[in-house]
């Protein structure tokens, strides 16, 4: 299987040889599995202290008082301690020992991420997700765009090969979240965009790392949540050269 070989002006250059993994079968189940032991692994365990609202005096005055048997703070009458009181314990609280993470086997993981992988050449699970671009899938590009530097470089090459639109898409996607994550440290829910894999970091990640939506990582780093965000294959992705080269022969 061969593809178009893309420079940076955005005209092709010749065309490339993909790596057997492109040729992999199309598991939507494993990438699923593989994305949601990701994410489960990531979880923190929380609950609240063993002792919260059990700091207290607070006795049962028994029975003959014509009140309830619940315990009541000494020198006084309010009721402490028990889960229907007024900063008392919780009745069912977050367990701090429960086990939030999930296994999955390598070799499923492995093969998850090769699905992913070959699901990055399926224009129609790319359109899918909703990207927005001109160019032809798969997007191999020449080694030269791991050496970009600047910012401006990078977005002067995604206008010129058609992919710009998918980070403006990005961009206008950003909104608020729903809920009480509002809270906590996650106001915004933000869109993907393009995935650039390279071989090695030349400059290529401080060049794009502020571009809404985009992440950029080396062929070792990919996962299947990187290729399928929210369990959904088919990212729009761009290969170096010397990724590809990479790539033959990884997550077997």
């Amino acid at each position: 299987m061969k593809a178009q070989l893309i420079g940076l002006s955005g005209k092709v250059k010749g065309k490339v040889e993909l790596p057997e993994v492109f040729d992999e079968e199309y598991r939507p189940d494993l990438i699923k599995r593989a994305v949601l032991a990701a994410q489960a692994n990531r979880l923190q365990p929380y609950g609240p202290d063993i002792y919260a609202g059990m700091r207290t005096s607070a006795e049962g005055w028994g029975t003959g008082r014509g009140v309830s048997r619940a315990p009541r703070i000494k020198g006084g009458s309010r009721v402490a301690r028990v889960p229907q009181a007024v900063g008392g314990r919780g009745a069912h609280p977050p367990k701090p020992q429960k086990i939030l993470s999930e296994k999955i086997n390598v070799k499923e993981r492995r093969k998850a991420i090769r699905s992913a992988i070959a699901a990055t050449a399926n224009a129609e699970l790319v359109k899918g997700r909703r990207h927005k671009f001109g160019a032809k899938v798969p997007l191999i590009v020449e080694n030269s765009l791991e050496k970009m530097t600047k910012t401006s470089d990078v977005i002067g090459f995604l206008q010129t090969a058609k992919l710009w639109d998918d980070v403006l898409r990005a961009k206008g996607g950003k909104k608020i979240r729903a809920g009480k994550g509002k809270m906590r440290g996650r106001k915004y829910k933000r869109k993907k965009s393009l995935l650039i894999v390279v071989s090695e970091d030349k400059g290529i990640f401080r060049a794009a790392c502020n571009l809404p939506g985009v992440d950029v990582v080396t062929v070792n780093q990919l996962n299947a949540e990187l290729l399928a965000p929210g369990a959904q294959p088919g990212r729009l992705t761009i290969w170096t050269k010397g990724a590809l080269s990479k790539l033959e022969g990884a997550f077997r």
